[in-house]
């Protein structure tokens, strides 16, 4: 492993997924670094377990998506662990997954073995603040990740967990910017229909929402659409 040309590599990806400007770019390129900077690594993906749902974000391959289905069907397997936040391990390697034990996950390991996977590895993403799911690596031939692998797999996690969560907060701020808007444009169309109060045309939005178990961004946007319900 040549470390030099690695840290290298890395200070290059770092500035890479700072000029992403959305969370789905930033995810694709996290993938596409840890097959481009880990020695091994055929294919990558990120794991994230949302309400015990399994979703499998930017996988740079068809057979990455269908390991983290598999893992979500099982309820196991080495990516699935390493995105669960009550596991105490961050760090999961498998150099050789087809002469692997089965004992830690009976259920998944033959059945990946039948999926073409050889070695995979598992980090967990995380900061300070949250634990965010698993960014995972697989090569399809055993024995190709070593010690030099789970460390440089490691610090790419690092700088990845840190984008993410960057990515994440900057799409929510945006969400939550567009949210008061629709709102605020349903509110005027409201106070102009009805001649209220903007307290009162809020307390029409609030009412639908509940009346129609529908979420308060979702009526708005069906005002602004159809110039608003009749009171």
């Amino acid at each position: 492993m040549d470390w030099r040309l690695f840290a290298q590599r890395m200070a290059s990806m770092a500035r890479d997924l700072l000029a992403e400007h959305t969370l789905d770019a930033t995810l694709e390129q996290i993938s596409r670094s840890a097959v481009e900077l880990v020695d091994g690594c055929d294919a990558s993906g990120i794991l994230v377990l949302s309400e015990g749902r399994v979703r499998s974000l930017a996988p740079t391959d068809p057979f990455v998506a269908d390991s983290d289905k598999l893992q979500g069907e099982l309820r196991e397997g080495p990516c699935f662990d390493a995105a669960r936040p009550d596991r105490p391990e961050r760090v999961f390697r498998i150099p050789d997954l087809t002469a692997a034990p089965p004992e830690r996950w009976p259920h998944f390991v033959p059945r990946a073995r039948e999926l073409g996977v050889g070695s995979m590895m598992g980090f967990l993403l995380y900061t300070r603040e949250e634990e965010l799911g698993a960014l995972n690596m697989y090569s399809r031939k055993p024995g190709m990740f070593t010690e030099d692998s789970e460390t440089a797999g490691w610090l790419l996690a690092s700088h990845a967990a840190v984008a993410f969560a960057t990515a994440r907060s900057d799409e929510q701020m945006q969400e939550a910017i567009a949210t008061r808007h629709l709102i605020g444009e349903a509110m005027g169309i409201l106070m102009g229909r009805h001649h209220v109060t903007e307290d009162q045309a809020f307390d029409l939005l609030r009412t639908r929402s509940q009346r129609t178990n529908t979420k308060l961004r979702d009526v708005a946007r069906e005002i602004c659409e159809s110039g608003g319900p009749e009171r």
